[in-house]
């Protein structure tokens, strides 16, 4: 009996049944394929990277652009060392591909002791030893679509150098897009001659690897470090963790307005059913009985949606990965081949938020109707007490000052929790103020004219409990959506102000579209300078450099400056008002401001060049493009530290009748290698940056997209369960005089005007999240500052399809009411 108790309300109610169901699998399978795709990369991320030190107990590394190798014999000749394995690791830019491929040049006899799976399967046994020879992935070859024996086109400064593939990577190694080399040719090939910039090192049996590590960093130059190789992985989860809670929190958004869905669906299905509830009391079912049926209903929609949520999830991720990469667009991760893996306890806390999401929506509405005295419930017109206890203000008063509180507390683990968590509080206590901002909105309003809309105005400002359940779920999706509208506008809009700023030149060279092994040498840079056409050039080396172990490597970019007029060339949000000319002046991003806790006029100590480098911080700047930060120093400074004056860029001026295609075009002839050369104008940069950019928030906007869908699911289930719950009222309208079209008119200005405050209401604490999502998370999440900027006309246009679709809905709604005998639904009342 009880079983048939709970599956004949879903029986009857199976539209909005269904329509709560799916908004809790879309929830929970954005949140379910979100975690996977996370996992599934940082485990593919963690097996490459154990591929690449094998048995290692300690990993030696140092800048991009390595350090002197004679560190490594004396590395060798430590009493606890029993295997050093020295390599040379590029990103070398391959003929073709717009991304580079990781080049590893190993010592072939010391990688076998250590990295076995480094080592190819070759044909001929001396093949490794060659200098024209490389090794590759399986994930490289599917990548590069080459065969054995098939030649592959490096670029190593502006010349083109082909190497034979020589064989393949055992398959278990790993599935990353890589390729290994004799050590010897690649410091050969890629001009790195006498530097390393790794050495693995194994432990002798016994040794205590602490007390090694000590030793090891008694012996280190500036700026290279040692490290456990587990240390590595942790340093680049970190720099994704925030990209990937963000993600995860964007899931769950779709998951809790599924929540207040099912809320304002149980909500009105249990003032509908008020009278039958109030007579299962009377004939013997008790308070907690009857709360039990009403969260068992719950239970069995939480638990049908969760299992459709994990199995759409793992479809999801399985497309994700097969057609967009493991980087969601980001760029993180790209390259790696990854496969979703289910585990258990991702399985289990998915299948369980679902469920949870579920019976908390329900929660109230269930308390209500166990609290309820039987007898009150089955008089008529009970209804809209079912709805007074949400008429006090003080519960949303005291949530939304909590949500206030939130905002100003500082980050936890580096991640904006409290941010988060002011989020929500903001929102839920906003939607327990409902029925108070409804009323007052309402009661503002002048005079109405007609009386359909003038009964309309008054069911709603005497009885607003109703139809402020129905505007749960619609208040969440528009605010969070219109948030999250402003946030991504704000940001593409300051981005494109960044890119403005910091290209004033007329054309841009690179010697390569990837990687950092094709550069300008000083032979090069003298005849980009001497070009017909050219006015001014303005060279840029990059260098990734190491301030902490424990974070990845921060870029310094080396090029010319006045410090002077270091403004011209940088967006700089501080500047020092004076500095000591004797010590070389750096400008520093707001990444590296925050994480090393650096400020403008301060000096310390650069790991620049085998030493350290005293150098003065003579400003702070704006940059969008490197999350781990970075840092910009003259290139006359960085040359007479380090003696390399390769560089990678040059930003050109032209002269007033030169064109860009011109001198682009005497660019190719006059270097080797010119048809490979990246050329751009400003312009061409910053629609690929914006296009990036849009990349990158792709999963956001699928996001949002889900989170507005379930609104409008929300908005419709909600209109047709209040329509249908007030039949009754509707048929003695009509007993009284009023006709079909009034009542379909009264039901549909009904809806208007909810609709209308919700929409008012959800675009005003959508401007308000968008506040803490730019000043708060992004700040905290990714340390850089945003310009506010509006889409208005997204907005505008995004409120009014909302209000016509609401429009909509209500007036269907109000025909489905008109259906059916009138006489019948009069008689419920008798």
């Amino acid at each position: 009996m009880f079983p048939r108790l709970i599956l004949a309300p879903l029986k009857q109610n199976l539209g909005r049944a269904l329509v709560s169901l799916l908004a809790i699998a879309l929830g929970v399978a954005l949140g379910y394929a979100v975690q996977l795709i996370n996992a599934s990369a940082v485990n593919e991320f963690s097996q490459a990277l154990q591929s690449f030190s094998g048995t290692a107990d300690l990993t030696v590394r140092g800048p991009r652009s390595g350090f002197d190798e004679s560190l490594y014999p004396r590395l060798a000749r430590l009493a606890g060392v029993a295997v050093a394995s020295p390599m040379v690791e590029v990103q070398a830019s391959i003929a073709g591909q717009e991304e580079p491929l990781r080049i590893i040049g190993l010592d072939l006899f010391r990688a076998a002791q250590m990295q076995p799976l480094l080592l190819g399967e070759a044909e001929e046994p001396l093949d490794p030893l060659r200098a024209d020879t490389i090794f590759l992935s399986t994930a490289a070859r599917e990548w590069l679509r080459v065969k054995l024996g098939d030649k592959l086109t490096v670029h190593a400064g502006t010349r083109d150098m082909p190497l034979r593939v020589a064989g393949w990577l055992p398959s278990e190694g790993t599935r990353a897009r890589v390729g290994v080399m004799d050590i010897a040719a690649a410091q050969q090939l890629f001009g790195r001659l006498g530097h390393l910039t790794r050495i693995d090192l194994r432990l002798r049996p016994g040794a205590d690897w602490q007390q090694v590590r000590v030793q090891v960093e008694a012996l280190l130059p500036p700026g290279v470090v040692v490290e456990r190789p587990q240390s590595a992985v942790r340093a680049t989860t970190r720099m994704t963790r925030a990209y990937r809670v963000n993600l995860d929190v964007l899931a769950l958004v779709a998951l809790f307005t599924g929540a207040l869905l099912v809320f304002s669906t149980q909500a009105l299905a249990v003032v509908r059913r008020r009278s039958q509830l109030a007579f299962l009391r009377v004939i013997g079912v008790t308070r907690r009985a009857l709360m039990a049926m009403l969260l068992l209903e719950s239970l069995v929609i939480g638990a049908g949606g969760a299992g459709l949520g994990l199995l759409l999830g793992q479809g999801l991720a399985l497309g994700v990965l097969q057609f967009i990469g493991a980087d969601l667009g980001a760029g993180h991760f790209r390259g790696l081949k990854a496969q979703p893996v289910a585990e258990s306890i991702a399985l289990v806390l998915f299948f369980l938020l679902g469920v949870a999401a579920a019976l908390l929506g329900s929660l109230a509405p269930a308390l209500e109707a166990a609290r309820t005295a039987p007898a009150r419930a089955l008089k008529p017109g009970d209804e809209v007490h079912a709805f007074a206890r949400l008429a006090s203000p003080w519960p949303g008063l005291v949530v939304t000052t909590m949500g206030a509180i939130a905002v100003f507390l500082p980050p936890l683990g580096e991640l904006p929790i409290f941010g988060y968590l002011a989020i929500a509080l903001l929102l839920i206590g906003t939607i327990m103020l409902m029925p108070r901002v409804l009323r007052l909105v309402l009661s503002a309003l002048p005079p109405l004219q007609s009386p359909v809309t003038r009964l309309a105005h008054a069911q709603l400002v005497n009885a607003p409990g109703p139809a402020s359940a129905g505007l749960a779920a619609i208040v969440a999706a528009v605010s969070l959506t219109i948030s999250m509208a402003i946030m991504v506008a704000s940001f593409r809009q300051s981005l494109d102000d960044w890119l403005e700023h910091v290209l004033p030149a007329d054309l841009y060279v690179r010697a390569a579209p990837s990687g950092d092994t094709a550069y300008f040498s000083a032979i090069e840079q003298a005849r980009i300078e001497h070009l017909a056409g050219v006015r001014k050039v303005q060279f840029l080396r990059s260098e990734q450099i190491v301030l902490d172990p424990e974070r990845p490597a921060v870029t310094l970019l080396a090029r010319d400056i006045d410090p002077a007029h270091a403004a011209d060339l940088l967006p700089l949000i501080e500047e020092a008002r004076a500095r000591d000319a004797a010590v070389p002046p750096i400008w520093i991003s707001e990444q590296v401001a925050d994480l090393y806790r650096l400020h403008t006029g301060q000096a310390f100590d650069l790991p620049i060049g085998g030493r350290a480098l005293r150098v003065h911080i003579a400003g702070v700047w704006r940059d969008y493009a490197r999350q781990n930060g970075a840092m910009v120093m003259p290139r006359s400074v960085f040359v007479d530290v380090t003696g390399d004056d390769r560089v990678s860029d040059a930003a050109l001026w032209l002269a007033s009748n030169a064109s860009a295609a011109e001198v682009a075009g005497s660019l190719r002839k006059a270097l080797a290698g010119g048809e490979r050369l990246e050329i751009a104008q400003p312009g061409e940069i910053r629609a690929l940056s914006l296009h990036i950019f849009d990349r990158s928030f792709a999963a956001t906007y699928a996001l949002e997209a889900v989170a507005i869908v379930i609104g409008l699911f929300g908005l419709s289930s909600s209109i047709a369960g209040q329509v249908l719950a007030r039949r009754r009222e509707f048929g003695m309208l009509r007993h009284v005089g009023m006709t079909r079209g009034q009542v379909i008119g009264m039901v549909t200005f009904e809806g208007l005007l909810t609709s209308a405050v919700g929409l008012l209401v959800g675009a005003a604490l959508g401007w308000l999240i968008s506040l803490i999502l730019i000043h708060v998370v992004n700040r905290q999440s990714f340390h850089w500052s945003i310009e506010m900027h509006m889409p208005w006309l997204a907005l505008v246009g995004f409120c009014a399809v909302m209000l016509a679709l609401a429009s909509l809905t209500a007036m269907l709604g109000g025909r489905q009411a008109m259906r059916g005998s009138l006489v019948r639904s009069v008689r419920e009342d008798w």
